[in-house]
């Protein structure tokens, strides 16, 4: 494409080239990169609205341009690629681009090459305006107004060509001159002309490997991030081919996204600003993605830290979770560095606020948000973490540490959780005033419904929508006032059953069972890299008496403890765990099935050839088909269609604990048959 052909290029599909670099994506329409062409022309004094072409009844502002001014491309976010161009240059320039966003991008950046955006000797300022016009130009300037006025305010670009101060559009509210970066017009015009020639620079994995070792991000994280800080609004996200250049699966891809999720577009752009070379040539060297990673790895040090590096076994695992609240990479990050961790870090205090659905919980800075999202991850997850993660791994390590600083946080009397909704036939708050009592909830500001508050429990009326129906109560609790006395026994009852949110967390927490798991961690009775969930590992002396007792090898004896009392023993599990070979664990399944102590037979979900005699109980993902006399053992209720469709209890007891248990109902003759 020659220069100045970047007009022949239609430009509706620009918005998803550019997701997550640019805000107000439905606000941008056809003709924008025109819209920002006539902006840069406005200034420079090479377009003139006068003398521009459709200059007629029914044209729009966004199609190319006012009656006074240049058009309106988007919601003028794009200002942020002045000195940030390298951002899109990226992106433009990867193997991982779909071909078509790409001549999109290149379409971009050819424009802005010919523009004063790109001039390094521009001298640019932006800012607020309150103002009516669109823009104004003379001998001193000119200064146009970007994006849709709101409330009479809009952003503005301002070009001074003297000495003097340029025109002004009006009232400017906030000024400040444009930051210098890659991306002049020789850079842009032969980073376009080395893609159009070349074809875009080579994938490198290992620099995700170095990027991922130097900023601790989990590796699909690490390749987003190369290959252009990719997000989900990049819409369609990512298609086979892209998965396939950045070696992703689907959940990993969405893992990724989700890691980065709290990167704003700026910062995006910010963070990728400067990571191209000088000569975009190198891009096509060896190691000219290697050059990129390194130049990125030190812009996210700079501004986010580094986090504690995890092994790649452990961040897949986590992917394969399917956690909704938190990434991978934060997931591991709440065990490794708990104190660094968003929500986590300080003591929080919370409150409850009117809203437009009612009361809602909040806190200075909404860090209770994030709060929850790792209460609510890491807790039902804390027990996988002890029992498939090896010995001597960073994340499982830092169980104790997470624990005690989740504890400590507890104990703070200003933290106010959610324990979900009345048990039973209390509909209102007056309902319930017999039991806790009529003080009054009383918060930074007075709520709009009625509320009681016995210092422990607070209680709010639930809402009345239009069609007159009333929500629930809502109950909420400080666990720092949680523990064996009257008002504790008052809230546990009346929130029994389901639906108790942050309550059961807390319960758990401060129980025997957790309290016996971090022992477990901390007086490290197993070797660097032993599962607890090998109970030859675990449990040596259990399985010495099993075996005897059955008349088994230890092999076959460990794998029956696992099949007895482990919800997922799967082959590929059992084979990480116990570290055998297919043939060594074939073998042990050959002793069991010969002495008729489990049957051989092909199950949905259940990754495994033998299973223990019984009922086998049918479950859908995400949930766990097992048999009926171990859902039994560990607790896992039926749901309303007699299938395993409820989350995993939290365990009571700790592995060699359940062993030993599951061991003891067999040799009572209480086992499965």
């Amino acid at each position: 494409m020659a220069t100045g052909a970047w007009t022949a290029v239609d430009d509706r599909r620009v918005v998803p080239a550019l997701g997550g670099l640019i805000d107000g994506t439905g606000m941008w329409r056809p003709g924008a990169l025109t819209c920002i062409a006539r902006t840069g022309g406005f200034l420079t004094g090479t377009w003139d609205p006068q003398g521009a072409e459709g200059q007629g009844e029914g044209r729009r502002e966004g199609e190319g341009g006012s009656e006074d001014g240049p058009g309106v491309a988007g919601e003028g976010s794009w200002l942020r690629f002045i000195g940030r161009i390298g951002a899109v240059a990226l992106r433009a320039s990867v193997a991982s681009t779909r071909p078509e966003r790409r001549e999109r991008l290149l379409a971009l950046l050819e424009m802005w090459a010919e523009s004063p955006f790109a001039d390094p000797h521009a001298r640019l300022r932006t800012g607020i305006v309150v103002t009516a016009r669109a823009a104004v130009r003379d001998e001193r300037g000119a200064a146009v107004g970007v994006g849709w006025p709101r409330e009479g305010r809009r952003s503005f670009v301002e070009l001074r060509t003297g000495d003097a101060e340029p025109p002004r559009l009006g009232e400017i509210e906030e000024a400040r001159e444009v930051p210098r970066g890659w991306g002049s017009p020789e850079q842009l015009r032969r980073l376009v002309a080395l893609v159009r020639e070349r074809g875009p620079a080579p994938w490198d994995k290992a620099a995700v490997t170095l990027l991922r070792e130097r900023t601790g991000m989990g590796r699909p994280a690490a390749s987003l991030a190369l290959a252009g800080l990719l997000e989900r609004m990049y819409v369609p996200f990512l298609d086979a081919d892209e998965r396939a250049t950045l070696r992703l699966k689907v959940a990993e891809a969405e893992d990724g996204a989700s890691e980065l999720a709290r990167l704003s577009a700026l910062e995006r752009l910010e963070l990728l600003a400067d990571v191209l070379p000088e000569d975009p040539a190198e891009l096509w060297e060896p190691d000219g993605m290697r050059g990129v990673a390194e130049r990125l790895a030190e812009a996210w040090q700079a501004r986010r830290g580094r986090r504690t590096v995890v092994p790649e076994r452990t961040l897949k695992a986590v992917v394969e979770l399917r956690l909704l609240r938190v990434s991978a990479a934060e997931f591991c990050a709440a065990f490794t560095q708990p104190a660094a961790e968003p929500g986590l870090g300080a003591p929080l205090d919370t409150w409850l606020k009117n809203s437009e659905h009612g009361p809602l919980l909040t806190d200075a800075r909404w860090d209770i948000i994030r709060f929850q999202d790792r209460l609510r991850s890491v807790v039902p997850h804390l027990s996988w973490v002890y029992a498939e993660l090896p010995a001597g791994d960073p994340v499982r390590e830092g169980v104790p540490g997470l624990v005690r600083l989740l504890l400590k946080r507890l104990d703070h009397p200003g933290l106010l959780l959610r324990a979900g909704f009345p048990a039973g036939s209390g509909r209102t708050v007056a309902d319930l005033q017999a039991r806790f009592g009529f003080r009054p909830y009383a918060g930074p500001e007075r709520l709009d419904v009625a509320s009681i508050d016995d210092g422990l429990t607070v209680i709010t009326d639930g809402t009345v929508s239009r069609r007159g129906d009333r929500s629930p109560p809502r109950v909420y609790f400080r666990p720092a006032f949680y523990g064996d006395d009257e008002r504790s026994r008052a809230l546990a009852e009346a929130t029994s059953g389901y639906g108790r949110e942050d309550l059961p967390l807390v319960e758990w927490l401060r129980g025997p069972a957790r309290a016996r798991i971090v022992e477990r961690i901390e007086s490290a009775p197993l070797p660097v890299g032993a599962y607890e969930s090998n109970p030859a590992a675990s449990a040596p002396d259990l399985v010495a008496r099993v075996a005897d007792a059955l008349g088994l090898d230890e092999d076959a004896a460990a794998l029956y403890l696992q099949l007895l009392a482990l919800p997922a023993p799967t082959d590929r599990n059992v084979r990480t765990w116990n570290g055998w070979k297919t043939a060594r664990h074939q073998a042990a399944a050959a002793a069991l099935t010969g002495r008729g102590l489990v049957i051989e037979d092909k199950r949905p979900r259940a990754g495994r050839q033998v299973f223990l005699p019984g009922e086998w109980i049918h479950a859908k993902k995400p949930y766990q088909p097992m048999e009926a006399w171990k859902a039994k053992l560990i607790g896992v209720e039926r749901s309303y269609n007699r299938r395993l469709e409820n989350p995993l209890p939290l365990p009571s007891r700790t592995l060699p604990e359940l062993f030993a248990h599951a061991w003891a109902l067999v040799e009572k003759g209480e086992g499965p048959v």
